[in-house]
């Protein structure tokens, strides 16, 4: 006779909160109890998109949930195993009814991951219950009516999530973490964002209150930016915040508030998160190939100098160089100073955007695969149908650092250098040099390029290359998939509605 105890099961990914959570809801609604697990799957660890940065956000944020679990005897399970290989060991100890989880927008790695994972649910009579994520439609062939759709999503009440006290389940969990891994999780830098769903509604608060002020006015300025801009997006990326949480609030605070116009454009990007990632959602392929293929006929050299140069932040241009470093020890820079770093990565150094894509991926605290790939290629030129921007990283500096603040702080060997040089150390005449003491060449390195000769051979070879065929035939199939009905956001004060 079979006596094994039967249970449903919550499986967490990039959804590491407690509120507005539907597979939560759906679970407790259930009589059965529900098992709440999370796995470290080691084909996710060791891809090349993925770092200990990572890891260790999505570990502090469960951290967080189980200090708060606790109060219903109930916790995240963690495991260090692929999906399957756990949910067997499972139904050997009890019988799995359901799964409720989000859908994931991931890379073609986790999507066959997910395939596998529905293949064993059917083959065990297993329910797999996934339930949609931040308004991104999974299935949709064009984008007709997708905005109104997104509209209706983030303007539907947020789920108010309430949790019973429950029997705890007598498992035995056979993949728990490394004693390794685990204490490489809990060595999380202070120099990061501090992970979970509290510090989320910190950061989000704070925005609204007072750091918002200056939004509009300071996105593009790569020190001030760090205060002005929300902050809110590792929280978005890892699940601890839904994008519909985020919205609701700073829509409603918009309401009284004389920073309308800072809060319409944040609003505004938030709908550009959910655009790019139901952009990816559709052509999860971005990742490796080129959103538009006539740009596969590029040809690049691959030049394993530049490559190191650009990681290391040794290019011998400020601006890129203090991003990077900037990048390396806090996970986060603003968005025109992360499209500076991939134009001059694929245009400048004239480099391939696959050898530079996963480099960033791992870096980014943020990171987002819906967010990241689409974006990388519209900066790298490759879609076709955006507008190709060149950025030249000293007129970059010169308009948004013009001071060479942040430049200093992330090359404190340029502490010294006159605001006349700071751009462009490698003009300063050799007395300066040593007055500063900073010998160009040595304590930092002249530019690895030619920047205007660079430029050009840039422009004439993609313009070129936009000009045949192949790349206008594909242009437009990629509109008619992608483009969609506009709907701009507005602030209404009376009606709280979007118009």
């Amino acid at each position: 006779m079979d006596i094994k105890q039967h249970i449903n099961i919550v499986w967490l990914k990039r959804d590491l909160r407690l509120q507005d959570h539907l597979p939560f809801h759906l679970a407790e609604q259930e009589p059965l109890p529900y098992l709440i697990m999370f796995a470290f799957e080691p084909s996710v660890m060791h891809y090349p998109d993925t770092s200990l940065r990572h890891l260790q956000f999505q570990y502090q944020s469960i951290v967080q949930l189980n200090k708060k679990l606790s109060t219903f005897q109930k916790q995240v399970i963690i495991f260090q195993a692929e999906l399957v290989p756990i949910l067997e060991e499972i139904n050997k100890q009890f019988h799995i009814k359901t799964i409720f989880s989000y859908q994931e927008s991931g890379i073609q790695l986790t999507y066959e991951r997910d395939k596998k994972v529905a293949s064993y649910c059917k083959n065990e009579g297993i329910i797999w219950t996934e339930c949609q994520r931040d308004g991104v439609v999974r299935g949709i062939k064009n984008r007709e009516s997708w905005d109104k759709n997104w509209f209706v999503a983030m303007h539907s009440p947020l789920l108010i999530n309430s949790y019973k006290i429950s029997e705890t389940l007598p498992f035995k969990n056979p993949y728990p973490l490394e004693t390794k891994l685990q204490k490489q999780l809990e060595e999380y830098p202070a120099q990061f964002q501090p992970a979970g769903a509290d510090y989320a509604i910190k950061y989000l608060k704070s925005f609204v209150n007072d750091r918002g002020k200056n939004y509009s006015k300071h996105i593009s300025k790569p020190l001030e930016s760090r205060l002005s801009c929300g902050r809110i997006s590792p929280y978005i990326s890892w699940g601890n915040l839904s994008v519909k949480q985020a919205y609701l609030y700073v829509l409603d605070q918009a309401q009284t508030s004389t920073y309308k116009w800072a809060f319409s454009n944040f609003l505004t990007r938030l709908k550009w998160h959910c655009h790019f990632i139901q952009k990816f959602e559709m052509e999860c392929s971005y990742e490796t190939q080129c959103v538009n293929s006539g740009y596969e006929a590029l040809n690049h050299t691959k030049n394993e100098y530049y490559i190191s140069a650009w990681k290391r932040g040794e290019t011998g241009f400020p601006l890129v160089d203090a991003c990077m470093k900037c990048l390396e020890k806090t996970g986060w820079i603003n968005f025109r100073m992360r499209a500076m770093v991939v134009s001059f990565f694929c245009h400048h150094l004239d480099q391939d955007w696959r050898n530079g894509v996963y480099h960033l991926a791992q870096l980014f605290l943020d990171y987002e695969p819906g967010i990241h790939y689409p974006q990388f290629q519209m900066q790298a030129g490759t879609t076709g149908i955006n507008i190709i921007r060149i950025y030249n990283p000293v007129k970059q500096s010169l308009e948004h650092d013009p001071k060479g603040i942040f430049i200093k702080q992330w090359l404190p060997q340029l502490s010294q250098v006159s605001e006349k040089y700071i751009h462009q150390p490698e003009l300063m005449p050799l007395l300066e040099q040593q007055l500063c003491g900073v010998i160009i060449g040595e304590h930092y390195p002249k530019p690895i390029i030619e920047l205007e000769s660079a430029a050009k051979g840039a422009r004439d070879k993609i313009w070129g290359n936009k000009k045949t065929d192949v790349v206008k035939k594909e242009i437009n199939k990629i509109i008619k998939k992608h483009t969609r009905n506009k709907t701009k956001i507005n602030i209404n004060k009376a009606d709280n509605k979007l118009i």
